[in-house]
């Protein structure tokens, strides 16, 4: 999940708002004149794109190893989320690779790197200081989405060139209802290139654009000794493809691999997507591999192989205001900690009491997110849990109780008199016109306080196995009707951890999200762990998350801030993984909204 970007800079938007929209931007990235480190043979170069984050730079990406070459394209398209509100920092590092020791870190090794923002920066107003090899204060600032394509000078350490070393970013947003396609080529009857052996063919497609330049879309892996070769399938964005464009003229080349870099050409063929998609279904379609030299000098040529496309499927790509439009309901569930580390709630230095001037952390907390959460949610009913408490009638100790103490149905409903409802207006939470969801599950807190006794362990996962259940159910029916979303408030670090991180795992694979919040001036460093941020949440027994579905806030950060800047910030992720979720299984909104014209 992503942090904030710092709350002075969070913008406050109005109630009806949606949430913080960002685009996706495709980075390629070539290379030239590289430095060559390599006693006997060439640098194999490979990039790595690393971004700052809270000061720290972090690897997100590499390319592939391209052996032998000091002018290298790299096929790998790199993908990063492009939020215009934010200036984010991108470091690309060229490095030579040791076979299988893989990319080293040494100096020896470093062929040079370049830093850069993603988006729009001011060069007159650098927000960084120099990198290592920057030698001036404003070098660097691109501007890569603007200028779509930068080419700068690689730097060593220190600020000394690499040499003649350049490298070139290239960058195109992903428009907001793009697709994908999977192709499946092979070839027949190629040309024989190699003396003692056959032929070790690969294939690159390029787009060629407007200003008639080609870019390279993919590059398959080589089949090595042979003349008919069947290539693995693969997928790219129709963005990279064909930038959206039926029409548009696509370049497809097949070489002969040497591993010197020195790859001898086998030939080549032009077409368009439009033509390609004659492939779709049980149809083929195939083309003459050419090499333009043969055709004007052996007078008897005709080709030097045939290279055929297989298959051809198209992915529609849904937005997550697609299935919201579709009739996709999203489900709140809010669980309250009621562990005796809150404190007694009759006393006032407890994070459970009800000051009718003054809203608790967890009221507060409850009503941000459930404000945003109910107004894509139908009937403006939440269920509300409780945890860690001994609960009547026996005053056992229950992990997972209505707090409504009406087992067969944790749904709150508002009951309030308009009095209570202004009294808790003064609180600048809730309005006369608050849904009945969020009033009856702050009035069920309310009334549930005086009935239970605060006791303990902090044990979630019986509360995530719950609402997983019902999520379950509702993965059964195949359709992207119900997504659910999971608020705990808790003002601890969880007792049960290892069940809590098998619980998530297992919830990864179904139509749910988790918003932990914590509560008070606990040390909750040990809760980063259930959030994706530091690497992948993993169960006990070591098998990773699915999707990544947990987010975790303390709450003492956003005291001084809005309740949308706390709704902003737990929020943020939900789109992007219900998206996930139903382009896992493959559901498609109910009610697809027509595309575009």
């Amino acid at each position: 999940p992503r942090a904030p970007a710092g709350m002075g800079a969070v913008p406050e938007p109005s109630p009806q708002a949606p949430l913080a929209v960002l685009s996706k931007v495709e980075l390629r990235v070539s290379c030239k004149h590289l430095l060559d480190r390599d006693t006997l043979n060439k640098s194999d170069p490979c990039v790595l794109l690393l971004m700052q984050s809270q000061g720290q730079w972090m690897e997100v990406d590499r390319s592939e190893v391209i052996k032998s070459n000091l002018n290298p394209v790299f096929a790998k398209i790199f993908t990063v989320d492009y939020y215009f509100e934010e200036v984010q920092k991108l470091r690309f590092e060229v490095y030579d690779s040791h076979g299988h020791t893989g990319v080293g870190t040494h100096d020896d090794d470093f062929l040079g790197g370049m830093e850069c923002t993603v988006g729009q920066v001011s060069p007159g107003t650098p927000t960084w200081g120099p990198p290592p090899w920057c030698p001036h204060p404003n070098a660097g600032l691109l501007q890569i989405v603007a200028q779509k394509r930068v080419t700068k000078p690689l730097f060593l350490k220190y600020g000394k060139f690499a040499g003649k070393s350049t490298i070139t970013i290239i960058s195109e947003e992903i428009s907001g209802n793009n697709g994908y396609v999977e192709l499946a080529f092979r070839a027949k009857k190629l040309d024989d290139k190699d003396l003692f052996s056959k032929s070790d063919p690969f294939l690159e497609i390029y787009r060629i654009d407007d200003d008639c330049s080609e870019q390279l879309v993919y590059r398959t892996e080589v089949v090595k000794n042979n003349l008919s070769p069947v290539w693995e399938p693969f997928k790219v964005s129709l963005n990279s493809l064909c930038s959206c464009e039926e029409k548009r003229k696509l370049r497809g080349v097949v070489w002969d691999y040497d591993s010197r870099g020195k790859h001898d050409f086998i030939g080549e063929f032009f077409t368009t997507f439009e033509e390609m998609q004659k492939a779709m279904g049980e149809n083929k379609v195939q083309w003459d591999c050419m090499n333009p030299k043969y055709k004007i000098k052996k007078r008897n040529y005709k080709n030097s192989g045939v290279v055929v496309l297989l298959d051809l499927k198209i992915h529609r790509v849904y937005s997550f205001l697609d299935y919201i439009m579709g009739g996709c309901q999203i489900h709140f569930t809010v669980a309250i900690d009621f562990t005796a580390s809150n404190g007694d709630p009759r006393n006032s230095c407890s994070l459970h009491y009800i000051n009718p001037y003054q809203p608790n952390e967890y009221l507060k907390a409850l009503v941000a997110v459930g404000e945003i959460c109910q107004d894509y949610d139908s009937d403006k009913k939440f269920s509300a849990l409780g945890f860690g408490a001994r609960i009547p009638p026996k005053y056992e100790v229950s992990h997972d109780f209505a707090i409504n103490f009406n087992p067969d149905n944790d749904e709150c409903e508002g009951k309030s008199s308009s009095r209570r409802v202004w009294s808790l207006a003064r609180m600048s939470l809730l309005t006369p016109h608050t849904p009945s969801g969020i009033q009856g599950v702050v009035e069920s807190y309310q009334s549930c306080l005086p009935k239970i006794q605060l006791y303990g362990p902090t044990n979630v996962a019986p509360i995530i196995t719950k609402v997983a259940r019902v999520a379950a159910d509702e993965e059964r029916t195949k359709e992207a009707s119900q997504y659910f979303i999971l608020l705990i408030l808790t003002d601890g670090v969880v007792t049960d951890m290892a069940d809590t991180r098998e619980a998530i795992v297992r919830a990864s694979y179904l139509p749910m999200s988790i918003i932990i919040v914590g509560v008070g001036n606990a040390d909750f460093t040990d809760m980063q762990i259930l959030d994706g941020d530091d690497g992948v949440l993993r169960s006990p027994k070591g098998e990773p998350v699915l999707r990544d579905i947990v987010q975790f806030v303390p709450f003492r950060e956003f005291k001084n801030a809005s309740p949308t800047a706390l709704a902003k910030c737990v929020l943020a992720e939900v789109p992007k993984q219900v998206v996930e979720y139903y382009s896992y299984k493959a559901f498609p909104p109910r009610c697809p909204r027509p595309p575009t014209p």
